[in-house]
């Protein structure tokens, strides 16, 4: 009878840690709702464009097969705030794929050094921000600062607007948002503990 409740106990410290996990997530991309509220004419003349080619935001990145990301490889991650790129690199520093995306607007997105969590979910959606994204991956608070798509709207269509500014613009809350093509790869063969270093 003893072992059943602390069974039971478990079970519900595990969904309480769950839920709290995922109130945090949804809190994180959306809790600097203004970032994103200002008019396009109050933004032109704070925001300067990475790149002028046109991008597509539901394909890869590159032309090519992405890196393979055994743990053994020791392949890793490098974010560019300035270049608006996710850099997936080799043991030896070399550059095995390149990745547009977006970070955070006025420098939400923390700098330093940090590894992939186990926290990552195929969708998420924030009331307060009215926007959520796909294929979401923590890398900073376990579920706060994520890889994640473009962003989606309360129906789970993608906000054309803001991806077609991706790899151009940083306009997250403090997110990396990546291509839908990118932010699955980061999702479903990213591991857990690969080093993920902003610049």
């Amino acid at each position: 009878m003893r072992i059943k409740k602390v069974i039971v106990l478990k079970k519900k410290l595990l969904f309480l840690v769950w839920s709290f996990t995922l109130i945090m997530t949804l809190t994180a991309c959306g809790s600097k709702a203004n970032a994103n509220s200002k008019s396009h004419g109050s933004d032109v003349k704070k925001t300067s464009s990475v790149q002028t080619t046109t991008i597509n935001w539901k394909k890869p990145s590159e032309n090519k097969p992405y890196p393979n990301m055994n743990v053994k490889k020791q392949n890793w991650l490098s974010v560019s705030i300035s270049q608006q790129r996710v850099y997936v690199m080799s043991k030896q520093n070399k550059v095995l794929y390149t990745m547009n995306c977006s970070t955070g607007a006025n420098n939400a997105t923390p700098r330093g050094t940090y590894h992939i969590q186990a926290e990552r979910g195929n969708h998420f959606y924030n009331a307060a921000s009215k926007e959520g994204a796909n294929y979401w991956t923590s890398w900073k608070d376990h579920g706060i600062y994520l890889f994640h798509s473009v962003p989606v709207d309360k129906h789970g269509k993608y906000v054309v607007s803001q991806a077609e500014e991706l790899g151009k613009k940083a306009n997250s809350h403090g997110c990396i948002r990546l291509s839908i093509a990118d932010a699955k790869w980061v999702n479903q063969k990213v591991p857990f503990g690969t080093k993920v270093v902003i610049k």
